[in-house]
C-alpha cells in the first residue's frame, strides 16, 4: 500500500487497497520473463538468412554527430542505451562519429566500418543498433562489413512496441507500424529469386532469368499490403469506438485533460497519484502504451476525464505516429494537456521541444499546457529554476512523495474550460437537479439556503447559463 502523501496532506487514492492493482500485476508478468546471457543461436552470417528477428542481446552502439554539441551526442547515445536496455539487451559498447552527414553506404564511413567490426569481435557482440533510421541500402552495406545483425533506433522503438503493447488495438498499431517499415526492407534468399523475371528473358538476362512470373520478395511485398490494408480497416473500425466515447463524454460536457510528455517522465505515476488508477508504473522507457481514462474530480467538486497516453522520444518514427493517429488523437481533442517533463533529466529543454514537434504532427500544438516538472525529489535546485523560467505556465511536483500535487488540482481547476459564464441564481427546492449540474459542470463560489430555495454564485458552461436564465430573475437584490 502507498504511503500517505508527506508533504500536501492530500487523501491518499490508494487507502484502503490491499489486493494488488492492475500495474502490479502488470510489473509481476514483465518481470517473470527474464533474458539469459551466453545463449545466442544466430548465425555467423546474417546474410544467409531471409528474415531475422530482433532477439537483441549483446549489443554495441553507433552514432553520428552531425549537429549541436557533444553533450547533446552523447545524451541521445545514452537514450539510445537505454532503449536497448528496455528491449532487453546488455550494451557492451558506445561509439560517437564526428561527420558532417551520415555517410550514404555504412553510414559511418568504410573505414569506420572496419574497425567497428574489430570491436563486435572483441566484445563477443551479436547485434550493432545505430542512432537513427537507415536507409535498406545503408543496413546491407553494414551488416556485410560487421558480420553481424544491423539495426537501426526505428527498429528498436519498433520492438520496444510490440513487447509492451497489450490491447487489440495497440497490438494491431504496433503491427501496422511494423509492416509499414519492414516492407521497404525486404530482402530475397541471396538475392537469388530477385534475378527472376517473368516468360521470355528480355533485355539480355540470357540464361537463368527465366522465372516464374512473380518472385518471391514480389509475393511477400503483396502479402504486406494486404495485411497493412486490413490493419488499417480494423483500426478504423476501433477509432470509431473511441470516438463514440469521446462524442458521449462531450455530450455531457465532461472536460478532458490528457497527460502527455516524453516517455519514463513520470505520466502512469501521475495519473495513478492524481486517480488512483493503478496502472502500471516502470523505470523504462515506454513502459505503457494503451491509454487509459479515469474520471476524477477537482477540489471544487467539477468532474473531469484524465487520459493517459504513450510517451514520446526524439526522433520518433513516422510510422507509429500514423500507425498511433487514433490513440493520439485523445491529446488534440482534450481541453487542457498535462505536459510531463522529468526535472531530472539532463536536458529537459530537449524532451519538451521534442514533445511539442509531435504536438505540431498531430495538430495538438494549440491545446492549452499546463508544464508539470516531475521528479522533482531526484532534480537539480538550479534546473527547476531554469525550466520554470523558461516555461511560465509551469509547475514542480513529484508523483513519488506527492509533493506539488495539491497546488497541481488547483492549476488544472483554474486552467479547465468551459467555465465561460459567470451566474447568480435562487433555485427553488425542487430544481435539486440543477443544483446538482451547477456542482458537478461548473464552479461554485457561494452557496447559501435561504426560505425561497438556494442561492448560488457560480461560473457555468454557456448551455448551462441558458437553463438557468429564467432563475436569475428571482435573485432578490442586495
Amino acid at each position: 500500500m502507498t504511503a500517505p502523501f508527506s508533504e500536501d496532506q492530500t487523501p491518499d487514492p490508494f487507502d484502503g487497497f490491499d489486493e494488488p492493482m492492475t500495474g502490479e500485476l502488470d510489473l509481476e508478468e514483465r518481470r517473470a520473463l527474464r533474458r539469459v546471457a551466453g545463449l545466442s543461436t544466430e548465425l555467423e552470417d546474417v546474410t544467409e538468412v531471409e528474415y531475422r528477428s530482433l532477439r537483441l542481446e549483446r549489443v554495441v552502439l553507433v552514432g553520428v554527430w552531425t549537429e549541436g554539441t557533444a553533450e547533446e551526442a552523447e545524451n541521445s547515445l545514452r537514450e539510445l542505451a537505454l532503449l536497448a536496455e528496455t528491449a532487453g539487451s546488455q550494451v557492451l559498447e558506445g561509439l560517437i562519429q564526428r561527420r558532417q552527414r551520415p555517410d550514404p553506404a555504412t553510414y559511418i564511413g568504410s573505414g569506420k566500418a572496419a574497425e567497428l567490426r574489430d570491436i563486435v569481435i572483441a566484445t563477443g557482440a551479436d547485434t550493432v543498433i545505430c542512432d537513427g533510421e537507415l536507409a535498406p541500402s545503408q543496413l546491407r552495406h553494414l551488416e556485410e562489413t560487421v558480420r553481424v545483425k544491423v539495426i537501426d533506433r526505428t527498429a528498436l522503438i519498433l520492438d520496444i512496441f510490440a513487447q509492451h503493447a497489450k490491447s487489440r488495438e495497440g497490438k494491431a498499431q504496433v503491427e501496422l507500424a511494423q509492416l509499414d517499415y519492414l516492407l521497404p526492407r525486404l530482402r530475397g534468399w541471396g538475392g537469388n529469386l530477385s534475378r527472376q523475371v517473368g516468360g521470355r528473358a528480355a533485355g539480355g538476362v540470357g540464361i537463368g532469368g527465366r522465372g516464374p512470373g512473380e518472385t518471391k520478395i514480389e509475393l511477400d511485398r503483396r502479402r504486406i499490403r494486404s495485411r497493412m490494408a486490413k490493419l488499417r480497416r480494423q483500426i478504423e473500425e476501433m477509432a470509431k469506438s473511441r470516438e463514440t466515447k469521446r462524442g458521449e463524454r462531450r455530450r455531457n460536457a465532461v472536460p478532458a485533460v490528457a497527460i502527455a510528455g516524453y516517455t519514463n517522465a513520470g505520466k502512469s505515476s501521475l495519473l495513478n497519484r492524481l486517480t488512483g488508477a493503478g496502472v502500471l508504473v516502470e523505470n523504462a522507457l515506454f513502459a505503457t502504451l494503451d491509454p487509459t481514462v479515469r474520471r476524477t474530480e477537482t477540489p471544487g467538486g467539477r468532474a473531469y476525464t484524465l487520459a493517459d497516453t504513450v510517451g514520446f522520444v526524439r526522433h520518433l518514427p513516422h510510422q507509429l505516429v500514423e500507425a498511433f493517429r487514433s490513440t493520439l488523437e485523445e491529446v488534440a481533442d482534450a481541453g487542457l494537456v498535462l505536459h510531463v517533463v522529468d526535472g531530472s533529466d539532463p536536458d529537459p529543454e530537449a524532451q519538451i521541444d521534442a514533445v511539442r514537434e509531435v504536438f505540431r504532427e498531430i495538430g495538438a500544438d494549440r491545446v492549452p499546457e499546463i508544464i508539470v516538472i516531475n521528479k522533482a525529489d531526484a532534480a537539480d535546485e538550479m534546473a527547476l529554476a531554469r525550466l520554470r523560467r523558461r516555461e511560465p505556465n509551469s509547475i514542480v511536483v513529484s508523483a513519488r512523495t506527492g509533493a506539488g500535487i495539491t497546488e497541481l488540482r488547483q492549476m488544472i481547476e483554474e486552467q479547465l474550460p468551459g467555465l465561460e459564464a459567470e451566474v447568480k441564481v435562487l433555485l427553488p427546492y425542487d430544481r435539486g437537479d440543477l443544483v446538482a449540474q451547477i456542482h458537478e459542470r461548473g464552479e461554485v463560489a457561494e452557496q447559501e439556503h435561504l426560505a425561497e430555495g438556494t442561492l448560488l454564485r457560480a461560473r457555468v458552461p454557456t448551455d448551462l447559463a441558458g437553463e438557468l436564465a429564467p432563475f436569475e430573475a428571482l435573485t432578490p437584490t442586495s
